[in-house]
């Protein structure tokens, strides 16, 4: 058990300081593919990974779309009352947050908007979960995550404004094994729009 959590330790060490990068990089090109680089790496190699240790030989690495510049917007936060409440999550348990601000911003031509969620626990944490119109078919129908900062998922910003980069929209843990738990996203953050940005699942052959 001690072993697990330093492993687990060391992963979020990893994370973290990989967004650091990230966010630090003047090239978002080039971030992106390190992150990419990084989290392959991190999939098919390290203990913690969500991947189950069976399928890791056979794990060749993580789908993407094409990385496009128009998926990364700079978007406007404004406050909204406190709502607490529950996410529903991919087991049967849930999980606590309250909405706290609404994440304004235009995506390819369209004024979009999302909700963003203050995780209820120790230290807390932003949790910005979306859904869009590939879900069920080129992503995972639950959804994916943008910002996770318990996680170290964190793409930075300015004043009372956030990068929303969709480019490095990534996939909850449940998608890899179901015996993670994870938050998925409410009916308020569903875009009626395709977001072809981020991780995707792998294309039928």
């Amino acid at each position: 058990m001690e072993i697990d959590r330093l492993e687990l330790l060391d992963w979020k060490r990893r994370v973290f300081a990989l967004y650091q990068d990230v966010r630090a990089s003047p090239d978002p090109f080039a971030a992106w593919q390190e992150w990419r680089a990084v989290r392959d790496k991190l999939f098919i190699a390290h203990p913690q990974s969500p991947v189950p240790q069976s399928k890791r030989p056979r794990f060749a690495g993580l789908s993407y779309y094409q990385y496009n510049p128009a998926a990364r917007v700079l978007a406007d936060v404004a406050s909204l009352p406190s709502k607490a409440g529950t996410l529903p999550s991919s087991t049967s348990s849930e999980f606590s947050f309250t909405r706290f601000a609404l994440a304004r911003f235009p995506l390819f031509g369209l004024p979009l908007e999302l909700e963003l969620y203050w995780l209820e626990g120790y230290g807390g944490g932003l949790l910005l979960p979306f859904c869009d119109a590939t879900n069920g078919k080129e992503t995972y129908g639950g959804g994916r995550y943008l910002l996770d900062t318990v996680k170290g998922a964190d793409l930075g910003g300015e004043a009372d404004r956030l990068i929303l980069d969709f480019n490095f929209a990534y996939h909850p843990s449940c998608v890899y094994d179901p015996r993670w738990n994870c938050p998925l996203t409410p009916p308020a953050n569903r875009l009626a729009v395709p977001v072809r940005a981020g991780e995707r699942l792998p294309a039928e052959t």
